[in-house]
């Protein structure tokens, strides 16, 4: 708003840049191969907003690109921006950036976009006035290379929000932590929020910026901000897992309207729900341009592990930042939604998201709150799910009975085997894990020998290519000396695992190995399990007992070692890899040093 001189108010049209370029749709896959990073994300983005007139109603529209190059594009209109040519922009790039490192592309990303365009304003064009930047990163994925550009850098203030469950969630590493916070004079200007598991919506990314972000942002008082916009964290993402409505992204972008005069630029990261890609995109656009009121609700409260979050991030943050010392008051703390495994649906599975209606109605919201308000009052015990238990009684009772499960291939790499219980993925694995039911962690974890034959079969997988898979000969030998990785997990966790190795789901009305096959594994040494029949892990094996537990693993049954010794079925050495990822678990665990493990997974590629 500006006064006239007569003192009458008037509406001020903000000049809002648009960004779009139909070449950057020859980025695409050899053969056109499908990939959900595609040109149909973007075109799907600019098809909506042409639906609305949004680029009639910006000021400022350009159409440039060049080399397909979506860096500079975003370089060329933040410099804009800075310069006051532009109130702000929104630049529909691809491919995305933030996982993109100073030497090396990774995640779909090969330049890192925002990196370079905050970069080249502080460094190369200081005139412009841009001493402070935030950058604020709410794509669902951590942004890593974004997070190393400025490690060191107090003039960048860089948020991230992310699903992170401890390690488990792409790019699966610790730099998502909340205790990574900068070194040196740009300690306490790295804020990561990592989310503990799917499924987080509106009312959890707001409670972070209002007890978090917004706080600190006032402290920090930028000049210009940066969004990495990804919308991979929207409801029905198939990679992301979470519930953020359109409704909720035109709130976090609102709240950050108040600072640096609203210079923020929005620059596309993730988002692979089309529908849901798109109708976030118009949401934030309609802000930008301030043309009409946010209109909207959101679910009632954040789960108590995003409350969880937001105390442990501000209090290692609050000798940086005095503002997040204070604690947050009870009424606030108190009021919780249901633990993510009691909600009527999840927008974790493939096949919901063509069911993800476009946009959360006020009705929907109101049914929901109806429902989670009074579940969120009761008791959950250990986060296992107690409603799912009831009605499936064989979870219950498994729940009871604790079991070692020990690995030997690349589940002995601990954030590895983690996704079969807390859900996710890590490099290497092509599809990510549902995860167990009941995705509270290993009660313990210890590493033992076995006397068996560890070997590798098969010429070939889906997710590694050429070379063979791990497996344990089923029967013991003096000659022979295995490492193990043991998780105590509930017998009910157990089955979820079984069946994620085997058919990639954890979706059953009975369980593939109950307490009578405990007790025939243990008097008969090895059961085979009939609905795994034609799979690779169907025999399960037993080790003896460590605490008096049950000791458990899987591999393939005597007759298919009797296939690979008469090479029926081939035995093939594992690609690099696969190799690398069974010598980082025995590295990390603390086992063998690099050269030894190398040498232990090279003395197991030979024939039987």
């Amino acid at each position: 708003m500006e006064e006239s001189e007569s003192g009458d108010s008037m509406t001020i049209q903000r000049r809002v840049g648009l960004l779009y370029d139909e070449r950057m749709c020859k980025h695409n896959t050899p053969d056109d191969d499908y990939h959900p990073e595609n040109p149909n994300r973007i075109k799907t983005i600019w098809n909506k907003l042409v639906a609305n007139n949004i680029p009639q109603r910006a000021e400022f529209w350009l159409i440039f690109c060049l080399k397909f190059h979506a860096c500079y594009v975003l370089l060329s209109v933040a410099e804009r921006v800075a310069k006051g040519e532009l109130h702000s922009a929104a630049a529909i790039v691809r491919p995305p950036g933030h996982h993109a490192e100073h030497d090396e592309a990774m995640g779909f990303c090969l330049f890192n976009n925002v990196a370079v365009a905050t970069s080249f304003l502080l460094d190369e064009r200081p005139e412009l006035g841009i001493k402070k930047i935030l950058i604020v990163d709410w794509d669902v994925h951590h942004g890593n290379g974004t997070q190393k550009m400025f490690w060191k850098d107090p003039r960048v203030l860089f948020f991230s929000v992310h699903r992170h469950e401890f390690g488990s969630f792409y790019p699966a590493n610790d730099d998502g932590l909340y205790t990574m916070i900068g070194q040196g004079p740009g300690a306490g200007y790295n804020i990561n929020v990592p989310w503990e598991h799917g499924r987080c919506g509106d009312a959890d990314y707001l409670a972070v910026w209002d007890q978090i972000l917004i706080p600190v942002a006032k402290e920090f008082d930028p000049d210009m901000i940066i969004v990495s916009a990804g919308f991979d964290a929207a409801v029905g993402d198939p990679l992301g897992g979470c519930r953020v409505t359109p409704y909720g992204y035109s709130v976090l972008l609102k709240k950050l309207m108040d600072f640096a005069h609203g210079k923020i630029v929005l620059a596309l990261e993730g988002g692979y729900n089309l529908d849901s890609v798109a109708n976030s995109f118009l949401a934030c656009m309609e802000v930008l341009l301030e043309s009409k009121p946010i209109a909207g609700s959101s679910e009632a409260y954040p789960f108590e592990s995003t409350w969880r979050v937001i105390q442990a991030v501000r209090k290692k943050l609050s000798a940086y930042w005095p503002t997040l010392a204070d604690e947050i008051p009870l009424k606030l703390t108190s009021h919780k939604a249901p633990p993510p495994h009691l909600l009527i649906s999840s927008s974790d599975s493939e096949d919901e998201v063509d069911k993800t209606p476009n946009i959360v109605s006020d009705n929907m919201v109101a049914v929901v709150q109806e429902i989670t308000e009074p579940l969120s009052k009761l008791k959950v015990e250990d986060s296992h799910d107690q409603a799912a238990a009831k009605s499936v009684p064989w979870r219950s009772e498994l729940s009871k009975t604790d079991i070692w499960h020990a690995t030997f291939g690349l589940n002995m790499w601990k954030r590895r085997f983690l996704c079969y219980i807390q859900g996710g993925q890590v490099d290497g694995m092509g599809k990510r894990c549902s995860g167990s039911m009941d995705k509270n962690p290993p009660k313990e974890i210890l590493w033992k020998t076995f006397s068996h034959r560890l070997f590798f079969g098969h010429e070939s997988t889906r997710t590694w290519g050429s070379g063979g898979v791990a497996f344990l000969h089923p029967e013991s030998s003096v000659d022979e000396n295995t490492y193990m990785c043991m998780y105590q997990i509930t017998l009910e966790q157990f089955n979820d695992v079984l069946f994620q190795e085997n058919v990639s789901s954890n979706e059953m009305d009975s369980p593939a190995f109950d307490l009578a096959d405990l007790q025939s594994v243990t008097n008969q040494g090895s059961v085979s399990l009939e609905v795994f029949k034609k799979q690779w892990y169907h025999n399960v094996v037993y080790l003896g007992k460590e605490k008096d537990i049950p000791i458990l693993t899987i591999t393939c049954s005597l007759s298919d070692v009797e296939s690979f010794k008469s090479k029926k079925l081939p035995l093939c050495a594992p690609c690099n890899e696969y190799a690398n990822t069974l010598i980082q678990g025995l590295v990390e665990g603390g086992q063998l040093s690099e050269e030894e493990a190398s040498a232990y997974i090279k003395a197991a590629s030979k024939p039987l």
